[in-house]
This record gives C-alpha cells, sequence and structure tokens, in this order.
C-alpha cells in the first residue's frame, strides 16, 4: 500500500509541475512535442488525429519522431518507471525554426514558461494546506507551558500569550517556534519575544538558563513515554535505563504518555536534586535513581507552545494555508542552509526510496484513525514534498529549472541569448551530477532502512 500511496503522491506532483510547463508554453504559443508521466519507455501514448485522439502502446521512438501526427501534435505518454515527468517543448534544447519553437520567443516568454512549473509546485502546496486548515484548522503559537521560576516568567511572558516574533522572526504557527530553535539553538544570549495577550501586543527579552539533564530522548505524544535514545556518559545511561525502556512515573508521579512526562519536565524542572525514575522491560517494572547533569552548552527559556490545531475562518484558512507553505517552503531553504554550512550530515538525505519508507510508515501509524487522518496525513505529507519540488527545482543549478533561469536572467542583462550549444553542455553537466547524486541518496535510502 505504502508504494501505491507513493506513486499516487509523487505521480500529482510532478503532473501539477510539468502542467505549469504545459500551461505557459500553451499560452505563449509553444509547440509541445510530448507531455508525459514517468521516465523510460512509453506504455501507452494518445496523440489527436482528425478523427479524435488515438491511443498506441509502447510508441516507439522511431515512430515518435516520424509519424505526422506525432510532428504536428502534442503525444501524451505515461511511461514505465512512475517516478518524474516531462514537458518537451520544440526549441527548447536544439535550434528550431519557426515562431512556435521555445527558442524563438522573447526571453521573458521563456523565463514565465520555465517558472511556472514551481509556481504551480507552490500553488499546489497552497491548495492542499488550504483543504487541511479547513478541516482541522492551524496550530497558533499559543504558550501552554511556562515552567516555574525559568527564564520566560522572569520576563514576564504567561500561558496563553500568543506568540508573535521570536528571535526577529515572524511567527504564525507554533511549528515555526519549535523550527527556529532548532535551526538557531538556544546560547547565553539574550533573545526577544514578541507577543500578543488579550488582543494588547507585548515583547520580552530572555535570557538563556543552562539546562540540568538526564540525557535521553523520547517523542511527547499520546503514546507510551518510550525512550528512543539514551546518551553515552549522561545520568540515565548510568542509571542502566535503555533505549525501548517505557517511563512509567518520575518521583512517585505517574506517567501515562509522552505528553505527560514532557508537561510533568515544565512542570517540575531538572535541578542537581536526584530524581527517581520508574520504567518497565519486558513487561517487568523497575526504578532507578539518578542525578541530573549542568550541560555547559544546553540552555532552555522555559516555555512549550501549543501543539494543537484551532478552528479558524474563510479568512483566516487564506491566512494560515499561506503560512503552512512559507513554513515548508522556508524549512527547506533552512535545511539546504545547514547542509551546506555542515551542520547537518549528507546520511540525513532522503530520495524516493527513503520517501516510499517515510509514507508507509506514516499510513501504518494513521490508518487506524480512519480515512480521513490518512488522507489529512498524506495531503500533509504532498505539501511538504510539492513545496520541496518547487524549491529544489529554482536552485540555480544546470539542468534544473533554476539553472535554466539563470541562463535566461544573463541574456536579460546581456541583451542577447547565451550560445545554446555551450548552455547544453553545462545542463548535460549537471545531468550527469544530479544522476550521480541520486545514485548516493539511493543507496544512503538503503543503508538507512535496511
Amino acid at each position: 500500500m505504502n508504494i501505491i500511496l507513493a506513486i499516487l503522491i509523487f505521480s500529482v506532483i510532478v503532473i501539477i509541475h510539468e502542467l505549469g510547463h504545459f500551461s505557459l508554453a500553451k499560452a505563449n504559443g509553444i509547440f509541445v512535442k510530448e507531455f508525459s508521466l514517468g521516465m523510460g519507455p512509453r506504455i501507452i501514448s494518445f496523440v489527436r488525429k482528425s478523427a479524435g485522439y488515438r491511443s498506441k502502446l509502447f510508441l516507439s521512438q522511431h515512430d515518435y519522431e516520424t509519424m505526422e501526427e506525432c510532428k504536428s501534435n502534442t503525444v501524451y505518454s505515461i511511461k514505465l518507471l512512475p517516478i518524474g515527468g516531462s514537458c518537451i517543448m520544440l526549441g527548447e534544447d536544439e535550434i528550431a525554426e519557426g515562431n512556435k519553437a521555445f527558442n524563438n520567443k522573447p526571453v521573458w516568454a521563456r523565463i514565465s514558461v520555465i517558472f511556472a512549473g514551481p509556481l504551480f509546485n507552490f500553488i499546489l502546496a497552497f491548495i492542499l494546506s488550504m483543504v487541511i486548515v479547513s478541516i482541522i484548522g492551524y496550530d497558533p503559537a499559543k504558550i501552554q507551558y511556562i515552567t516555574k521560576d525559568s527564564p520566560a516568567e522572569q520576563a514576564g511572558l504567561m500561558v496563553g500569550d500568543v506568540i508573535t516574533e521570536f528571535g526577529g522572526k515572524h511567527i504564525n504557527l507554533a511549528r515555526e517556534v519549535d523550527t527556529y530553535l532548532e535551526f538557531n539553538p538556544l546560547t547565553g544570549k539574550d533573545i526577544t519575544v514578541k507577543y500578543k495577550r488579550d488582543g494588547k501586543k507585548g515583547e520580552a527579552v530572555i535570557t538563556p538558563r543552562n539546562n540540568y539533564m538526564l540525557g535521553f530522548g523520547y517523542t511527547p505524544g499520546k503514546a507510551a513515554a518510550e525512550i528512543s535514545d539514551v546518551y553515552d556518559n549522561m545520568p540515565l545511561a548510568k542509571a542502566g535505563i535503555k533505549s525501548g525502556d517505557i517511563i512509567t512515573a518520575i518521583n512517585g508521579v505517574k506517567i501515562a504518555t509522552g505528553v505527560k512526562l514532557s508537561q510533568y519536565f515544565f512542570e517540575n524542572p531538572l535541578t542537581s536534586e536526584e530524581v527517581a525514575i520508574t520504567y518497565e522491560r519486558n513487561g517487568k517494572s523497575y526504578t532507578a535513581t539518578a542525578i541530573p547533569e549542568l550541560v555547559a552548552n544546553s540552555f532552555n527559556i522555559g516555555i512549550s507552545v501549543n501543539s494543537y490545531r484551532e478552528k479558524t475562518g474563510v479568512l483566516g484558512v487564506l491566512r494560515y494555508g499561506a503560512a503552512e507553505v512559507k513554513f515548508w517552503i522556508t524549512s527547506t531553504i533552512e535545511g539546504l542552509g545547514q547542509l551546506i554550512r555542515g551542520k547537518v550530515g549528507a546520511e540525513d538525505l532522503a530520495g524516493p526510496v527513503g520517501i516510499v519508507d517515510f509514507i508507509g510508515d506514516t499510513y501504518k501509524a494513521t490508518k487506524s484513525e480512519g480515512a480521513l487522518t490518512v488522507f489529512l496525513s498524506m495531503a500533509n505529507i504532498g505539501i511538504l514534498l510539492s513545496a520541496n519540488l518547487g524549491v529544489m527545482n529554482l536552485l540555480p543549478i544546470p539542468a534544473l529549472d533554476g539553472g535554466r533561469l539563470v541562463f535566461l536572467l544573463l541574456e536579460v542583462l546581456r541583451g542577447k541569448p547565451i550560445n545554446q550549444e555551450k548552455e547544453g553542455f553545462v545542463h548535460m553537466i549537471g545531468l550527469v551530477a544530479l544522476l550521480i547524486l541520486m545514485v548516493f541518496v539511493l543507496f544512503n535510502d538503503l543503508g538507512r532502512i535496511f
């Protein structure tokens, strides 16, 4: 099922991307030789004849190039490999004669055709975002918990305040606060937080404080508080607790879920005092004690923002639908920046195989909650992938839309086009580099899964 879902999601995203190129090509009077979904040999093709559309199975390249109807009409094809797609235009990669050739159109017409692919991906992401927001709402950046005597409380923040700016970044969604902290970890420097309280604007300057830590990771969800990671030479590891153990109580306070564990730590921040941890392993209950350690390079301000969604009206659907798209676009750009700066390893890259695995895991986790939950989860993945594809295609890399746009913008500045043969050679090098990267990512995916 995960493969079927992945093919459906990939197909929709690719069709929309290529439809962008196709629509603007038609609008500018450019002849589209072939519009296809997938790569490799053609399985079935459709081409217009005088009596209507004619279908042909396994149309060969020779027939495609020599059949009269294929020369004068757009061929619509579904190809063997359900990855990618294409919108092949006359004069795009070769010098062609006539006013229907891409290479003979004004430069701004060509720019619009190339830019339309990523633009349509952003439009698709916006439509899916509006669907999600209209059904389940959005996640306002509302402060849900404040640790007692924390830097945030001392700065005057209160539960219920809605964060509108964090560290200079405008905030629309709660996830934007978490993402900001992920990409910009707290240091000892002051951080400015702007907020709304009862409709009035406020501002707080917070000085982060060093964390006391036990050294473990978990998911703050509705499931049991299962430990996902235990860090070497930290208090929990020294106490003999392992990954996979389930925390059931802290200092005698019952912990039923990951959310309750997160809430406990906010209400009872760790100090240098000993902590009693009750946990389950293989159905048996144990209790261990650990003394938290003060970590020099880890800081906190003592707030937790809302993780739930609130319904909104029509204008809110438009506003927060756009905010969803902005969130995924900026997250993609931030992630690329982290990769370039070496803060994210190449092993964290995921390709088609990794995405299929991710879709499968999401489907398994949501199918018990009903068809609507599955649909919303797949739509959310669609937003992520569509926004990601739009951003990646705009990168100034040869063979991608962004690389083509670079040459077109250079043409605008120079007042004359770049030699098409030289441009084609650059794109060919870029394509080879991308294929090598795809092979690397494929092996990376397989190594991570198996």
